[in-house]
């Protein structure tokens, strides 16, 4: 496995110094968050643009490819979570060109790989939904495939907050929609960017598919979540889920990272992994978010080397 990072973190940061402090901390790889350059998301984690996608061409891809080579540093993928499935058709579109944007510029980097969400329409049924998979994902597939670039859907529920009720805002949050999203979406480029974290407060087992959709894990995350079991007690599963969890840097949640790894070895999984940091205690600046990659690359190298 290679051991990187999800850039999202380094916000206010250029690429190069991204890529120079990935280098001093002997990171393999990033996963670079590509959020348009004009910006428009606006929720924590999102919005961040180390390349620029519609503006890179050749030149500016040749010089990105000679720096990282130079630091010892890859690209693992180009990272977008919008909702591409989004009620709202002008959004929707926005998102989708992006998407193909991302699929052409991550072809002309020789990355072959995007990361982000299948998307979902909140208010929509998984039944609705799926046949929503049907319209919007075929050309967005097809287009992947021409360019020989894989997708990597994240089994992040975004469910989290009023605006994503009831449904959430991606469909790919369990093994049993998994299933109904691959028989739809039959591509050898198409699969998974795998994160425990999200299985632990949905009560999935984390460890269990990892054998099942073996051949569709394409890229991993480490994150954490933390429990509390005494909130969950008094709100219900049916609450808003930050009513009783909370993303915490791995090591400091309820994932065991020992089990986690050892089955991605078992799998003789052999690509690339990311630390993804979307804990509060280390978001009061650049310096903290820093920290805390420090840290995750710390406690998580007990396990991948």
């Amino acid at each position: 496995m290679k051991f990187g990072l999800l850039t999202a973190i380094l916000d206010g940061m250029e690429f190069k110094e991204v890529v120079d402090f990935a280098a001093e901390h002997k990171l393999e790889c990033l996963e670079v968050a590509c959020w348009p350059a004009s910006g428009g998301a606006k929720r924590r984690y999102a919005g961040v643009c180390h390349i620029d996608a519609e503006g890179l061409t050749p030149e500016k891809a040749a010089e990105i490819n000679a720096y990282t080579k130079e630091k010892g540093v890859e690209i693992s993928s180009l990272g977008y979570y919008p909702n591409t499935m989004d009620p709202d058709l002008d959004k929707r579109k926005t998102y989708v060109d992006h998407i193909h944007a991302l699929i052409d510029a991550s072809a002309m980097l020789g990355v072959n790989m995007v990361t982000t969400f299948l998307g979902r329409d909140p208010k929509k049924t998984v039944e609705e939904n799926l046949e929503l998979v049907k319209e919007v994902w075929p050309p967005i597939l097809k287009h992947a495939e021409e360019k020989g670039v894989k997708i990597a859907i994240e089994n992040c529920p975004m469910w989290f907050t009023k605006d994503e009720w009831p449904g959430g805002q991606n469909l790919m949050t369990s093994p049993a929609n998994w299933r109904k999203v691959f028989a739809i979406l039959d591509s050898p480029n198409f699969g998974i960017n795998y994160d425990p974290s999200h299985f632990v407060w949905q009560q999935i087992d984390y460890i269990k598919p990892i054998y099942e959709f073996k051949d569709r894990i394409f890229h991993v995350h480490y994150k954490d979540i933390k429990l509390y079991p005494e909130k969950l007690a008094d709100v219900g599963v049916m609450a808003y889920p930050l009513e009783y969890m909370t993303p915490k840097l791995p090591g400091l949640g309820d994932v065991d990272w020992g089990r986690y790894v050892s089955a991605l070895t078992d799998i003789r999984y052999d690509g690339y992994s990311v630390i993804e940091v979307e804990d509060k205690a280390f978001e009061g600046s650049l310096d903290d978010a820093k920290k805390a990659v420090i840290l995750s690359a710390k406690y998580l190298r007990n396990f991948v080397i």
